[in-house]
C-alpha cells in the first residue's frame, strides 16, 4: 500500500513537472528561441511519466484484480 501511495505522489508530481516544461516550450516557441534542450528534457520526462503510470496501473491491478469487471458492472447499472 505504501508503494502505491508513493507512486501516486510521483505521478502527480510528474504531471506538474511536465506541465511546467510544456509551458516553457510554448514560451520558447513564442519567442522563436531554440527548444532543442527543453524538448529533449520533455521527451525523457514524458517517457518516465508513462512508466510511472504503467507501474501505478500494475499495482492497482494487483490490489484489485477484478476492478475492471466491477467498473464495467457499475456502468451497466447506472
Amino acid at each position: 500500500m505504501d508503494e502505491l501511495r508513493q507512486i501516486e505522489l510521483d505521478v502527480v508530481e510528474g504531471e506538474r513537472r511536465l506541465a511546467d516544461l510544456e509551458a516553457r516550450l510554448v514560451e520558447l516557441k513564442r519567442l522563436n528561441e531554440d527548444t532543442t534542450k527543453v524538448q529533449a528534457e520533455f521527451d525523457v520526462m514524458l517517457k518516465d511519466q508513462l512508466d510511472r503510470e504503467q507501474n501505478r496501473q500494475r499495482l492497482l491491478s494487483l490490489l484489485h484484480p477484478n476492478g475492471r469487471a466491477i467498473a464495467d458492472d457499475s456502468q451497466r447499472t447506472a
